[in-house]
Parts: C-alpha cells; sequence; structure tokens
C-alpha cells in the first residue's frame, strides 16, 4: 500500500482559499449530481440534545474521479462560549478503485466551511439577480463571514447588514470586514436586516424561524444554509409558499432535513409538487430565476458529492 498522505488544517487553509475556483469545484459536483450516476447515500446524522452538540457522517461517490471522500462534521453550538469553534472534524479519502485510504485530512472542518460557503456561492450566482448589491447575513460566526465572501464573489455586493442573536458579535464581524470599497453595519432588527438586502443569507443553528415570511419583497434571493438536522428552522414555513422559486440542494435531504422539512410539516408547501434541484439549475434542466421580481429561495443542507468535490481539490493543490 502507497504512503498515505496527512494534511493538517494550517496547511489546507495556506494552499486552499475561498475563491473563484473552489466556487467552480462545488458548481461541477452539483451538475454532476444532475447528471445522474453519482452515489449518494442518506446523511449519517446524530443530535445529543443535552450537551448542544450533533454529528452528520456524509460521502458520496462519483464515477471518474479516481477517490472519494468520508466526511465526519461535529457540531457544538456551545463551544464558542468555551474558546472553541462550533465545527470541527476531518475527512477521509479513499482510492475509488480499490478502496485504500489515500489521505487524511485534519482540517479540523475547514473545508467543510469552505464547500459550505461555495455553494452559497453557486446558490446566488444562478438564483439572485445580477445586480444584487446588498447582503443581508442572519448570524455571526464563522459561516456568516465565509457567505458574505462568497457573495462578493459572485455579485457586486458593497453593502451588507448582519444581524444576530448577540449584537456584540454582529457588531464584531461588521467592524471586521468593513474596507474601502465595501460597508458592513450591524442591526438589532432583523426585519430591518431582511427588507435591506437583495440576497438574504441565514447562517445560524436555529431551531425556530429567524427570517419571517411578510419581510420578504419581491427581487429578493435567500439562501437558507443553517438547517442540516431535523429539529433546526430558520425560515418561517410560509417563506416558501411566498417563493416563487424554491431550489433544495439535495430533494430528499430538505425533505428530510431543511427548511422543506418545516413547510411540509406547517402545510405551507404542497406535497405533489418536485422543486428543482441546484444541479438541475446549473445544468439548464430546471429554470432558475426567469424575472427580476421573483423571490427565489436556496435550501442548502449540505451534500457528500460537495465533500468529495473539495477533498479531491484539496488533493490536487498538493499533488
Amino acid at each position: 500500500m502507497s504512503d498515505i498522505v496527512i494534511l493538517h488544517e494550517a496547511e489546507l487553509r495556506a494552499r486552499l482559499p475561498l475563491d473563484l475556483r473552489a466556487v467552480d469545484v462545488v458548481e461541477r459536483a452539483f451538475a454532476t449530481l444532475a447528471d445522474g450516476g453519482v452515489v449518494m447515500p442518506p446523511i449519517l446524522s446524530m443530535h445529543m440534545p443535552d450537551v448542544n452538540g450533533e454529528l452528520d457522517v456524509k460521502t458520496a461517490y462519483v464515477p471518474g474521479l479516481s477517490g472519494f471522500a468520508v466526511k465526519i462534521s461535529p457540531g457544538f453550538f456551545d463551544n464558542p462560549a468555551k474558546g472553541l469553534p462550533s465545527t470541527s472534524g476531518l475527512m477521509v479519502v479513499l482510492s475509488a478503485e480499490t478502496g485504500q485510504v489515500r489521505a487524511v485530512l485534519l482540517d479540523n472542518g475547514y473545508l467543510t466551511d469552505l464547500r459550505t460557503a461555495a455553494a452559497g456561492g453557486v446558490a446566488a450566482r444562478h438564483l439572485a439577480r445580477a445586480d444584487a448589491s446588498r447582503a443581508a447575513i442572519f448570524g455571526a460566526g464563522v459561516q456568516a463571514r465565509l457567505q458574505l465572501q462568497a457573495l462578493r464573489l459572485v455579485r457586486p455586493v458593497t453593502d451588507a447588514v448582519i444581524w444576530a442573536r448577540d449584537p456584540a458579535r454582529a457588531q464584531a464581524l461588521a467592524d471586521s470586514v468593513t474596507e474601502d470599497g465595501f460597508s458592513a453595519r450591524a442591526t438589532a432588527d432583523p426585519a430591518e436586516a431582511a427588507g435591506f438586502a437583495d440576497i438574504l443569507v441565514t447562517t445560524t443553528p436555529a431551531t425556530e424561524p429567524i427570517l419571517q415570511a411578510d419581510w420578504l419583497r419581491p427581487g429578493q434571493h435567500v439562501t437558507a444554509m443553517g438547517s442540516d438536522q431535523a429539529g433546526k428552522n430558520e425560515l418561517d414555513p410560509r417563506c416558501l409558499a411566498r417563493a416563487d422559486l424554491y431550489v433544495a440542494d439535495r430533494l430528499s435531504q430538505t425533505q428530510a432535513l431543511g427548511e422543506l422539512r418545516a413547510a411540509l410539516a406547517a402545510g405551507t408547501m404542497d406535497t405533489a409538487l418536485t422543486p428543482p434541484e441546484l444541479g438541475e439549475i446549473v445544468t439548464g434542466r430546471r429554470p432558475g430565476r426567469s424575472d427580476p421580481d421573483q423571490i427565489t429561495i436556496a435550501d442548502l443542507t449540505g451534500t457528500g458529492v460537495q465533500d468529495t468535490a473539495i477533498a479531491t481539490h484539496a488533493l490536487a493543490a498538493f499533488s
């Protein structure tokens, strides 16, 4: 057996920034998923409510790639109070030919953060108006920062407003991202944040809605990426009913774990509908935004194909 490549977080961060290449890698992953042939089992998900923690295991086999990743991703949401990040984890890459371990990526959750932010970029690229210049970020953690960065890669965003349950964290994030040509501010009013923006991104582990349907206005795009467990819910279920176009990253996942789950339970979405998946929008199989006044929603629960794609991208950077 050949030597196993072991890469650590610092090496991966130094070699793999959040840039358009990363967005393109994840976009191709969604397109490949839509093309068929990808083997992607349901997420193995474990919720640990007594410690405010969770664990997800995701994987996907993509024909044509030399390897596939198995990603272990814990989230412990009381960690910031302990001086620790909420997320961590690692990826193991195995040979698609022999099943032998090729690499262990001790990324401490960085690659998951990277591919999640890149997916937000893909969603905005295909669903937000081309002239969208104002963003609202709900949340003030690592992913909030990265989602804003991803938006700026694909749309001409020059102004942002940030809302979080902790106003001090929202202000700190706004201060840290403000620079020449880009302005960010914090607000304590989530309705104000929603009304300000062309693009809204929710990035929290909320279990009750933080974005209300009445706050939405024509022309907006919403990316909801915090709901990846059955107990989570960031959007008022009526948001999906108000949307002119709802898009899932993987329909079977959003039905079980995402915002669609909550909307189906509330009866605000027709169970007979078959919404498009993001890969179908990317490949043109299903139409995306067709009118500047449409309200669009992308429901991102995180897919194993993204993990295999970003792990392959990481190994290629060191080859």
